[in-house]
């Protein structure tokens, strides 16, 4: 069944004062007669809903004064040693990558005495004991425990396969020396940086004393017949919504580019970093992962699709408690995955995973489910099915369908206190000091109300300067 839109009406705010915003006495058509009086109906018709999109960043995080340009924190690295290699000759690996994909040229961490286990992509396996290892170029000689060398143990001696290595423990014979070198934990440090958002709403002083015959309302409260009320608090709803889209969507400036140096004004920079800001979806693309998984395609493929999923959360950090923010078509395709689980059609008597319940069965809405040792729960992000903003993209190759997020909070370093703490893997830093807070100002200026300014006008300026902090980006995990 295809559906055909009719014209959409004109919803979006332009500079210009538009013909819409009058009424026409004298034209043809749908014009009024000049005799008659006509049946006014004076409320303004709520046509898209609840236009507002803010609010998913309340739901998964918290919010923290900050007061600095940028925010840097630490997180830690993988306790065992593992290894992608590559088979050099007949007792030698190289070491090329960590097992997440970093290049790796020189120490490796595996010391001599180090036992390990060789895996080859076609599945043979070698236990190893290690006799040299060559920092410079992070070439390690094994010899395995079952096989006269390297290449027979593995079953195969091309320089091309991709071998892992994991380092399960040592050996040493009696009346040796200890390890002649220790390894070092190791963390990774990542930084934001805050950025600063405008707007201002502004209405000349006459048009503020004039009464409109449309009785308004707003998402912020606001009612009445003054029309300059229902646009202020437009302007502070989208402002709002921004301070949010921002976040989400935030990408740091490269070295050299146009916008760093040209288009905010700053000074060329060599390392980039001067503008911009790393929203959610960055950083998951950077640092945690992507998925095509649950696209609708049939409910067994999906499953299957989302079983992979969770192998890469059990890869990282295993967090049992996740929630699912998707787009209405992955909504879908997450319920019909689910409900093709249990049979509850005709002749269906199982209704085990729904205690028993056929009522319970037949609403095929879900909204928690538990699969593995995971527990999902599942919500419709507004932002990614509102047609003015990601929902219009869906069709896209590009299209961000949902983010798995996981719940609860995570340790890091903080490196300005000093000291770990426990805080949500999201959380947004607001610019705040003694002086001045910049989490959300507003202010009045111009000859409405108190006078301010010698222009007669009414402006309402907002301000506010945040950032993301996303913590353990690896436990994350984009819908595309």
């Amino acid at each position: 069944m295809a559906i055909t839109s009719a014209s959409a009406p004109d919803a979006a705010p332009r500079k210009q004062t538009l013909s819409g915003n009058y009424i026409d006495f004298t034209g043809a058509g749908s014009a009024w007669a000049q005799q008659y009086l006509p049946d006014l109906m004076e409320k303004e018709a709520e046509i898209f809903g609840k236009r507002t999109v803010a609010g998913f960043l309340s739901q998964v995080g918290a919010e923290e004064a900050s007061n600095s340009d940028r925010v840097v924190w630490s997180e830690q690295g993988r306790l065992h040693l593992s290894y992608k290699a590559t088979y050099t000759s007949t007792h030698i690996l190289t070491i090329t990558k960590d097992i997440d994909g970093n290049a790796l040229t020189t120490n490796s961490g595996i010391r001599v005495g180090d036992t390990v286990v060789v895996t080859s992509s076609a599945g043979n396996t070698a236990k190893c004991h290690v006799q040299a290892v060559n920092d410079s170029n992070n070439q390690i000689t094994m010899y395995p425990y079952g096989a006269a060398d390297l290449g027979t143990a593995i079953g195969t001696a091309t320089t091309a396969d991709m071998l892992r290595v994991m380092v399960y423990g040592s050996e040493y014979a009696k009346g040796t020396a200890a390890k002649a070198e220790a390894n070092q934990p190791t963390f990774k440090s990542h930084f934001n940086k805050h950025i600063i958002l405008k707007d201002f709403y502004e209405i000349s002083g006459s048009d503020a004393g004039n009464i409109g015959w449309v009785e308004v309302a707003g998402e912020t409260g606001q009612s009445g017949y003054l029309w300059y009320l229902k646009a202020e608090g437009d302007t502070r709803a989208r402002f709002t919504d921004y301070m949010e889209m921002a976040l989400l969507e935030g990408e740091l400036a490269v070295a050299g580019s146009v916008v760093e140096n040209t288009s905010m004004g700053l000074s060329a920079s060599t390392t980039g970093y001067d503008a911009g800001t790393e929203g959610l979806f960055k950083a998951v693309t950077t640092r945690g992962h992507q998925t095509t998984g649950i696209t609708g395609v049939n409910a067994a493929t999906d499953l299957a699709e989302f079983d992979a999923a969770l192998a890469v959360f059990d890869a990282n950090g295993a967090i049992e408690e996740n929630m699912m923010f998707v787009n209405r078509g992955a909504s879908l395709a997450i319920d019909d995955m689910l409900a093709s689980m249990n049979s509850y059609g005709a002749g269906g008597t199982s209704y085990g995973v729904f205690n028993n319940s056929e009522d319970m069965a037949l609403n095929l809405g879900f909204s928690g489910f538990r699969r593995g040792s995971y527990d999902f729960y599942k919500s419709d992000m507004k932002y990614l099915n509102d047609q003015a903003l990601r929902g219009g993209l869906n069709d896209t190759v590009n299209a961000i369908r949902g983010v798995i997020i996981p719940a609860g909070v995570s340790s890091v370093y903080d490196e300005q206190l000093g000291k770990n703490l426990k805080r949500p893997f999201l959380h947004v830093r607001y610019k705040t000091s003694e002086a001045d807070d910049r989490k959300l100002k507003t202010w009045i200026t111009g000859s409405v109300g108190a006078a301010t300014s010698g222009k007669d006008v009414m402006e309402v300026h907002y301000l506010s300067e945040r950032c993301l902090i996303t913590q353990g980006a690896n436990n994350f995990m984009l819908m595309n």
